[in-house]
């Protein structure tokens, strides 16, 4: 493995190593196609390796943080040596490192945990190709070397990455260059809404699993993750909405795969959606901890409650989680036509959050107070109906063994799927007539 730095000719990019008291700048790699992956692109300071994988996927056996307040060492045993990125993001500070698709099998309990400069990091897979590792950094740094140690008598592949102190001016302007290449390159292809089946009327439902990847989501009691518990009842949604053929029925991830927010609002648009449902078990703190059953939120910039504003805010985290940098949200030019739209819009997912609160009564537990409202992020649609469900909280003993549990989840399923079809009732009864003429 062979590394080039360039000193001069890169120096005024941002593209900042530090050693000492010299700034060093290393060459960024274009992994070509791999990098134009669906998701946040990285960049800033890439080092290439020889990858001598096959068929097989690398597997990543271990990982460490060993060092002190002034200067930490982040390890990864791994079984060869892969390509790689290290991007900067601030506010929150953040340092992104980007690998090809990997297997995590890591078997420490203490993965995760911080020391030094890195206050806490986490893993997982970003988008199909591409593996990614966040590390939550306490102060501006820099990094001062990365390298491979080769496998030695048995020992696995090592990737170092060595971490400094640096100032906040030299670290925002790092992360200002990481962030235009980040916003460029993780825009995701915009779907053709032309390209629909006119002669296909039948309703389209998006179903949207929450977080997926190294977005875990919350954690039960019991340690049960919020992204598995979603993503199966999805699944099973689907299923049933399918089994009569009355739908066309898309997931906005089929895997363990993070999607970011804004993508999946997209998604419900290029897919010419005509319900997005979106699926989450979220946790509460403290003295909290009691609160349990089913809840239907709408879209509100104002929130119905504490709890509401509470867990909007934590749901709009997802993408900073995942070491996403967003373009500044543009301002919509509101006419009367697009005023229009969203007001509908806003009725027609009041209309279906009633509809989904009446039949959930009779067949799962529900909050006190089921219909709340917040500004989440994944409803912001002004074309598109929307609801989140969250089908309970991890946070309390009871939900999480209902959360789990084959029955609670095929009733939860059946309850959904009645909803919907109440909801389209008059829409398909008119299909059918007009199919008989």
């Amino acid at each position: 493995m062979s590394v080039t730095l360039f000193f001069n000719r890169y120096a005024s990019k941002g593209l900042i190593l530090r050693s000492g008291a010299v700034l060093h700048v290393i060459l960024v790699v274009v992994l070509g196609a791999f990098f134009s992956a669906v998701g946040a692109d990285s960049f800033a300071l890439a080092q290439s390796s020889e990858n001598t994988a096959g068929d097989a996927l690398p597997l990543v056996t271990g990982a460490r943080v060993a060092g002190d307040g002034e200067r930490t060492r982040f390890i990864l045993d791994m079984d060869e040596q892969v390509d790689f990125t290290i991007s900067g993001l601030a506010n929150p500070d953040r340092l992104i490192l980007d690998l090809p698709e990997v297997v995590f099998d890591f078997k420490d309990d203490v993965i995760g945990d911080g020391r030094g400069l890195i206050s806490a990091w986490r893993y997982g897979l970003f988008a199909p190709g591409k593996s990614r590792i966040v590390l939550d950094v306490s102060n501006p740094i820099a990094v001062d070397r990365t390298f491979f140690l080769p496998s030695v008598d048995g020992q696995p592949s090592r990737l170092v990455i060595d971490l400094v102190q640096t100032s906040r001016k030299e670290f925002n302007e790092y992360a200002k260059l990481s962030r235009e290449k980040l916003v460029k390159n993780q825009a995701a292809p915009k779907g053709d809404r032309l390209n629909k089946d006119t002669a296909d009327t039948r309703p389209v439902i998006v179903i949207d699993p929450g977080h997926g990847g190294l977005d875990t989501g919350a954690e039960g009691v019991n340690g049960t993750p919020e992204k598995v518990i979603v993503l199966d009842v999805a699944k099973l949604l689907k299923e049933s909405l399918e089994r009569e053929g009355r739908y066309k029925v898309y997931l906005t991830r089929e895997d363990d795969t993070f999607v970011s927010l804004r993508r999946r609002v997209e998604l419900g648009h290029d897919w010419d959606a005509d319900l997005f449902i979106s699926i989450h078990a979220d946790s509460v703190k403290s003295s909290r901890d009691k609160v349990r059953g089913a809840t239907v939120y709408t879209l509100s910039e104002t929130a119905s409650d504490d709890l509401a504003q509470a867990l909007a805010e934590t749901e709009n985290m997802s993408d900073i989680i995942a070491g996403v940098e967003l373009e500044a949200e543009t301002t919509e030019v509101t006419d009367i036509l697009i005023d229009l739209a969203r007001r509908e819009t806003r009725n027609f997912s009041s209309h279906f959050a009633r509809t989904l609160v009446a039949e959930l009564k009779s067949a799962v537990k529900l909050i006190k107070n089921p219909l709340r409202s917040a500004s989440f992020i994944v409803l912001k649609s002004h074309d598109v109906p929307s609801v989140l469900l969250e089908l309970g909280y991890l946070s309390n003993e009871f939900d999480e063994k209902l959360l789990v549990s084959d029955d609670w989840r095929e009733r939860m399923v059946v309850a959904i799927t009645e909803a919907i079809d109440g909801f389209f009732r008059p829409r398909i009864l008119k299909d059918e007539a007009n199919a008989v003429q």
